[in-house]
């Protein structure tokens, strides 16, 4: 899931590494992400819940572990994409100066124009690399809060999908909303069951 809102989206600033709290409304709706979790996962399930360490992810995943009944397991590799010295910037700021990846050629090594910023390959290499953590483990219910940038990573990590095949592809996920991954049983496919879900917001 991506965490809901945060100081930084409503005073307009840059977020990346930048560390804005939840405001109330983010609060809130961390509270109904967890019990719409609650209804999802059975109450005796076993589940892990693994969270970026910037204080907007680390607040909501903490929400969401009283009701769950687990210790937020914190990761930095799941932080949102650095943006170097336009953090905590205004977004006005950080327009006049980005430079957009080209239409065709190098894309996810492209370098954006920001002193600091990570590249999208360096953003996703380590989304891949807390990916392959997370996926190594058998529990039956796993709950990741990160950031609305890092959901095309996760998704695109947990489908197993090559971090080259992302130089186009993007998977758009609202703050606040949950997506949901599945693996069957049988076949052991895994399959995006719903993505930026905002319906109990």
């Amino acid at each position: 899931m991506a965490h809901p809102e945060s100081t930084h989206h409503v005073d307009g600033l840059v977020g990346g590494w930048y560390d804005s709290p939840l405001t109330p409304t983010g609060l809130r709706a961390a509270a109904a992400i967890a019990e719409t979790l609650r209804t999802t996962i059975p109450e005796q399930a076993d589940v892990e819940l693994f969270s970026s360490d910037l204080q907007r992810a680390a607040q909501a995943a903490e929400v969401i572990g009283d009701i769950l009944h687990t210790t937020p397991i914190l990761d930095r590799r799941l932080r949102e994409k650095s943006y170097g010295e336009a953090e905590g910037k205004p977004q006005e700021w950080l327009r006049r100066r980005f430079v957009p990846p080209p239409a065709v050629g190098e894309r996810l090594a492209h370098d954006e124009g920001i002193a600091g910023a990570e590249t999208m390959a360096a953003f996703g290499a380590r989304v891949y690399a807390a990916m392959d953590v997370i996926m190594d483990s058998d529990c039956g219910h796993q709950v990741i809060v990160t950031h609305g940038g890092a959901i095309t990573f996760t998704v695109a990590a947990w489908t197993r999908l090559p971090l080259d095949a992302l130089a186009y592809a993007r998977f758009n996920a609202p703050s606040g909303s949950i997506t949901e991954l599945r693996e069957d049983d049988y076949f052991h496919n895994r399959q995006l069951v719903r993505l930026g879900d905002t319906r109990h917001l």
